[in-house]
């Protein structure tokens, strides 16, 4: 069955991480994306590694199920394309830095007079207005100045990024969730928009109860390494062999005497200083170097064990490789394997959206640069070969 995106057409002029992200979820769930690219060189990221046997595996990562088409947006030729090819979509992705589109004569205004049920998303660092518009932003900068670094690292030590690219990934998210809105909107108006997603604004968006916490107390939360702000314990221990990460919420005060009967602490039970996730967060100083102690006297398969018996949430930090082979991303089919026409069997990982009926899916793996441009122009605008040759020898396409 066709995915639930089937018949949506997006026009993808994104690079790198934060607008190829969002066509991925969106070409999982079924669109049509065809990515447009520079003739000669295309996007950037297929120039990062690590490569297999010249392929970019991170370009892999980010492009697949999606079709190329080469096109030099900077000639009139170009532009004179794209704009019919406008009329046959339903979506443009783009995340140059503002300003860039309208130079070129293709920004929201000037597509929605060719196709005025046109989605327009524009990604950029800072959005398209304030007075940080025109600065340029890459993921590691938005983390730093969204807050998110600040928050990140051992108390005692520098800020630090997270192991993913959170300023991108989010901003992609983002734009799916506004581009999934617009669409429904335009069943009831019939008339598209345009979609502003500033990564800096996606930042201050996930971060939680950090600003919460701050307006609610003046204080400016602080880094505090796995830890939780309000729960303890609710962070990672490290154990005989390596670490586990044990969770206790509020709402089950119980599990604080399972844990202290676990740990062989059976006097820390009644204390009173540690009878709330609140109060012990308050102690923290003095109860941490007794947690800390006690963990290191197991393994964490003991560990887990011992606590999962009790009913308390735990679990071991894994590395990249036990996530993959993990019996539970195995049974939830989260590791998927795709045919390349160059490398045969490739591994990506799989979409999370588990729909039962228009499942997501991946049929194929990211496009060469260009594949699919003479199919699409003849397909979608009815371009003869001749005209087609014309473009090529130019240079256009």
């Amino acid at each position: 069955m066709a995915g639930p995106l089937a018949g949506i057409r997006i026009l993808d002029l994104s690079w790198i991480l934060s607008g190829p992200f969002a066509t991925m979820i969106l070409s999982d769930l079924g669109a049509e994306v065809i990515k447009v690219e520079r003739p000669g060189s295309g996007d950037l990221a297929r120039g990062n590694g690590p490569f297999i046997d010249g392929e970019s595996s991170y370009f892999m990562s980010l492009n697949r199920g999606k079709k190329s088409l080469t096109l030099d947006l900077q000639t009139l030729a170009g532009r004179d394309v794209f704009l019919k090819l406008v009329k046959k979509a339903d979506v443009v992705v783009e995340n140059f830095v503002p300003g860039t589109m309208k130079r070129l004569g293709l920004d929201y205004e000037a597509v929605k007079k060719e196709n005025p049920r046109i989605i327009y998303a524009s990604v950029s660092g800072f959005g398209q207005t304030g007075p940080y518009a025109q600065t340029r932003a890459l993921d590691i900068v938005i983390q730093a100045m969204g807050g998110m670094m600040s928050l990140t690292g051992e108390p005692d030590g520098p800020p630090l990024k997270p192991g993913a690219s959170l300023g991108d990934i989010t901003a992609g998210l983002f734009t799916v969730i506004g581009i999934l809105a617009a669409l429904h909107e335009r069943e009831k108006s019939g008339t598209g928009q345009f979609l502003d997603v500033g990564m800096l604004d996606c930042q201050l968006a996930i971060l939680e109860n950090a600003f919460a916490r701050y307006f609610a107390t003046g204080e400016v939360p602080q880094r505090l390494g796995t830890r939780h702000p309000v729960f303890t314990p609710f962070q990672t221990f490290e154990t005989k062999d390596s670490y586990v990460a044990v969770a206790l919420v509020g709402g089950t005060r119980n599990q604080w005497p399972l844990f202290c009967a676990a740990i062989g602490h059976l006097e820390l039970m009644d204390d009173e200083r540690y009878q709330t996730g609140e109060s012990r967060t308050q102690h923290y100083s003095e109860l941490e170097p007794i947690l800390s102690q006690a963990m290191k006297t197991r393994t964490t398969v003991e560990w887990i064990e011992a606590l999962s018996k009790a009913g308390i949430a735990c679990g071991p930090v894994n590395d990249i490789a036990q996530v993959a082979s993990h019996p539970q991303v195995q049974a939830r089919e989260m590791i998927t394997e795709v045919t390349h026409p160059k490398l045969g069997k490739v591994k990506l990982v799989n979409s999370p959206v588990k729909l039962s009926r228009t499942p997501a899916r991946i049929e194929r793996t990211s496009p060469d640069l260009g594949q699919d441009t003479r199919t699409l122009l003849a397909e979608l605008l009815q371009m003869s070969d001749s005209e087609i040759d014309k473009l090529k020898e130019s240079g256009v396409i």
